[in-house]
């Protein structure tokens, strides 16, 4: 069977799994006060149905990594035998998770015992006021403990993705680092992307990666990290020398979609082969009629081949994805 390259000869081996639509924080740049209408519960992937697919991806497509992804992944309730099936795979993959960590703090140790390797945690602020402005809820606590008991069960590097938003935590950017650098997390600062259910993104608003390095170097000397970016997405700093590094993800203002290597899975089994696609290539309606894993991995095949060369947020024909991030997956 033929790996997942497209057209430009780039070749995805790392898979993305939404494994629910839902969410538990309602993030202002991320979806409404009164969240959003969630699938219908037949229409989500069923654990088995995961965890076939995720076979077909790393049996027969040459997939490495497998993150799983939600919403909030830690409110499906068969997230741990998910990830145990999946740490059985031959070959086994990396497997991480990206959270809001709420609830992390009950299952961190389950979860690494089951094979989860690491987590990416998104938190835009440690300041209570904050946090609660922007993800309209009061639990900077819980995030706190599920980051601390991800730590105790080994689940590193603890990665923590955190978005600027004007005039909102924009100022604590510096105050962000020096608490992670103090933690021993590696911090990710993200460009806000269009990916919001509301369609209220607006560059003009969006904190750039320059700004996100003004903020910064006002207290750290920041130099290139030595090791290679490759294909991943963020590009990283030493922090005062190091070994410490903070990672500025700027999807917008410096895209780096000639090194993708990722295929997304939402949870209703679409394919997107970027994350602002607006196609998506069906695999649950055939996996479901009795097609056979072969069968699968062709359609999977095909919809990576047509995967553009660029997101082209740049370009004024650019239309964002009708799916919020939520829906899509990380």
């Amino acid at each position: 069977m033929s790996a997942l390259t497209d057209a430009w000869g780039r070749t995805a081996t790392d898979l993305r799994v939404s494994l629910t639509d839902r969410c538990n924080l309602r993030c202002s740049y991320c979806m409404p006060a009164e969240g959003l209408d969630w699938l219908p519960n037949d229409d989500v992937l069923t654990d088995d149905e995961v965890v076939r697919l995720t076979d077909i991806a790393v049996r027969l497509l040459g997939v490495r990594e497998v993150r799983f992804t939600g919403g909030e992944p830690l409110v499906r309730r068969g997230l741990v035998g998910i990830v145990e099936r999946t740490a059985a795979l031959s070959p086994r993959p990396e497997i991480s998770l990206t959270t809001n960590a709420l609830g992390l703090a009950r299952n961190a140790h389950a979860l690494a015992a089951a094979g989860l390797d690491r987590v990416n945690v998104s938190l835009d602020s440690i300041r209570r006021d904050t946090f609660a402005e922007v993800t309209r809820r009061d639990r900077l606590d819980d995030v706190l403990a599920g980051l601390y008991a991800a730590r105790d069960a080994g689940l590193g590097p603890i990665k923590v993705n955190a978005v600027l938003l004007r005039d909102v935590n924009d100022d604590q950017a510096a105050e962000l680092l020096r608490w992670a650098v103090d933690e021993g997390f590696e911090l990710r600062f993200i460009e806000q992307m269009p990916l919001d259910a509301q369609h209220a993104w607006n560059r003009d608003r969006m904190i750039t990666a320059d700004e996100i390095f003004t903020r910064l170097e006002k207290e750290f000397t920041l130099t290139p990290a030595a090791e290679p970016r490759g294909s991943a997405p963020a590009e990283l700093f030493a922090v005062d020398g190091g070994p410490a590094t903070v990672g500025v993800i700027a999807s917008v203002t410096r895209p780096f979609c000639g090194d993708c290597d990722r295929v997304r899975l939402t949870a209703d089994g679409q394919v997107r082969n970027c994350l602002f696609a607006r196609e998506e290539s069906d695999l649950r309606t055939p996996l479901r009629a009795g097609a056979s894993d072969d069968e699968l991995a062709e359609r999977w095949v095909a919809a990576v081949a047509g995967k553009r060369p660029g997101h082209g947020i740049d370009d004024p024909t650019f239309l964002q994805p009708s799916r919020p991030m939520s829906a899509i997956g990380g």
